[in-house]
Parts: structure tokens; sequence; C-alpha cells
């Protein structure tokens, strides 16, 4: 089955074929597998000296963690902090623990990573090994580590945890992989305090995120345009994320055309995807850029969003985050 067909299953009503209901038994023994040796103590999570937050969700596919990550990176800096990344670097070639250089390939290290690097500038570790990874951090003079992704993952002991929920599809049909999108039964959410929504409606104990972008960046020249002035404007919008609906109607909701083309999410771009003939402009978020740079072409813009978070919400997590390096 496609992607587009287990989205219907997931998030569209579609029926659940017995087939993928008889591999949910098989996903709960892979996960009990791979915890097993940590609740056996056979293995025992990895302890860093700072404090670890983990940024995560519940559900495959994209959530809007990279841009969150990105704000909290933003936020941490300014009070102070000397925060650093470490990702598993997902979609990247590079399996064995290492730091990004100022310049990532995606292709090597994975896009979210190239991103959250190039945006930010702060220290950003990848590897399979999360707690190997992070440990290339310590002598960056970090003093707080944020992982990107890993809820799910208990190799790294964490001091705190986030989840990000799709504000618009929640979490689709509420089954696990592969019958429905979670990674993890909803029963988990009792053990997440900090919960932050974006998009949608925030319900009771969630954070309200919103994603805003009102500029494009040509990809060949580096220039800086208002979004607004391609209102009214036919444009092709690619967008290889986990939602990309969210990303084609943010653009319609500024009073653009769109002309959309979904890609899978950390989908490898070549130049015939962008090739479409007809003079009009590409858009594509900042993901898709970082991709795509390596054979930019005029007509060509990114669409960077930055994530808006209520401010006691950074003051909660920051004063909780020194409470962890205090003790």
């Amino acid at each position: 089955m496609d992607a587009a067909g287990l989205q219907r299953i997931w998030y569209g009503g579609a029926a659940v074929p017995g087939w993928l209901s008889a591999l949910v038994p098989v996903y709960r023994l892979l996960r009990w597998l791979h915890r097993m040796p940590y609740r056996l103590g056979w293995r025992r999570a990895t302890r860093l000296p700072v404090p670890i937050l983990v940024v995560g969700n519940l559900t495959a596919g994209g959530s809007g963690k990279t841009p969150l990550v990105i704000a909290l990176v933003e936020a941490l800096h300014a009070r102070g902090w000397r925060p650093g990344v470490v990702s598993r670097g997902y979609g990247g070639r590079t399996r064995t623990p290492r730091l990004l250089d100022a310049h990532p390939d995606p292709a090597e290290v994975g896009d979210e990573p190239a991103l959250i690097r190039r945006r930010t500038a702060v220290p950003v570790a990848v590897g399979r090994d999360r707690a190997a990874a992070a440990q290339l951090l310590l002598a960056e003079g970090v003093d707080v580590v944020i992982a990107d992704d890993g809820l799910q993952n208990p190799a790294l002991a964490r001091d705190l945890e986030i989840c990000v929920i799709d504000g618009e599809r929640r979490f689709g049909n509420g089954r696990l992989l592969p019958a429905g999108p979670l990674r993890e039964p909803l029963t988990r959410l009792a053990t997440l305090p900090w919960r932050v929504c974006n998009g949608g409606t925030a319900q009771s104990g969630e954070v309200p995120m919103r994603l805003h972008g009102d500029r494009a960046v040509n990809l060949a020249t580096g220039q800086v345009q208002p979004l607004a002035d391609f209102a009214g404007h036919a444009v092709h919008a690619i967008a290889g994320i986990g939602h990309p609906e969210r990303f084609f109607a943010a653009l319609r909701a500024r009073g653009i055309d769109v002309q959309a083309h979904p890609f899978p999410d950390h989908h490898a771009y070549v130049p015939s995807d962008l090739a479409f003939g007809d003079g009009l402009p590409v858009l594509m978020t900042e993901k898709d850029a970082i991709k795509c740079a390596a054979f930019a072409a005029d007509l060509q813009w990114s669409v960077p969003v930055d994530a808006e978070l209520p401010g006691d919400f950074v003051d909660a997590l920051t004063s909780a985050l020194a409470s962890a390096r205090a003790r």
C-alpha cells in the first residue's frame, strides 16, 4: 500500500484492511523487545551532565517538531543558554556519530538536522546512537541538549519531554502502526505534561503553537521578497513533509493560486521534480529548499516559517531546565 492509501486510512476515515490490523501485534512485540533490555536492567540509559530536552510526537510523520526545536534553540540562546541539538539524522547516509559543519549536506546528515544547523548555527550532532552523538556536543560547550525526536528511544536519559501534536489531524484513527499513525498508545499522553499543539485548536493542557511565514527567499540569488507579492498569481508549490496540505493551505490563505505537488516526507529531490516548463514560480518549504539548493534556479523560492509560542510557556520551560541543571 502506498503512502496516500495509508493517509486515507489513518486520517481520512477509510476502513482498515484486516491484514494491517493483523500486523499491530507484531508492532507491539517489536516495541516491547526494543525496550526490554532497559526494563530488565540489562542496559541503562545514558545520563549526560547537562539537562536533556526531548521534542517528539506520538504519530508517524511530521507534526511540527523541527520548527519547535528551532524556536526553542533561539529562545534558550536569548536567555543565556548554550543549546545543542542531537538527532538520528533520518534520511541521511551517516550512521556513526558526527558533528555537523557550517554547511552540512542533507544527503549525508538528513534534511532536518541540516536545516536546524543552518538556521541556528548552534552545535548539531547526528547518529543512530543518539547517546554517543549527544556526547559530542559536550566538547562544544553546550549546557542543554535538545533531542529532535526520540520520545520512543530509551537510550538517552532525559529531564523533560515535549510532545508535539498536529492540531488539525490530531491522532487520526487512534490506532497503533500500521493500522493507524500511533507510535505509542494514547495512554502515553498521561506521562507527558508538556504538550504543544501545532495549529488547529489546542485542547486542555496543550500549549498553542502557530507557524508564521511572511517572506520568500530565492534559492539562486538569496533575494528576500514579501510572500504577499505572490498573492493573486499562480505558482507551483512543492512539499515533501509529513503533512503537505498544511503548507499548501497556508499559501492559499494568503491569496496565492497554488498548483500543489505533494512529495513523500524526506523526499530526495532531483531537478526534474521541479521542471514544470511553464515559467511559473516554484514555492517550497525550507526543509525542501535545503535539498534543492544544489540545483537552484531563479524561479525557485523557499518559504521559511517561524514557530510562535506563548511567552509564559518558554519561561516555564526555562525554569524547569534550570531546576534540572541544579540537580
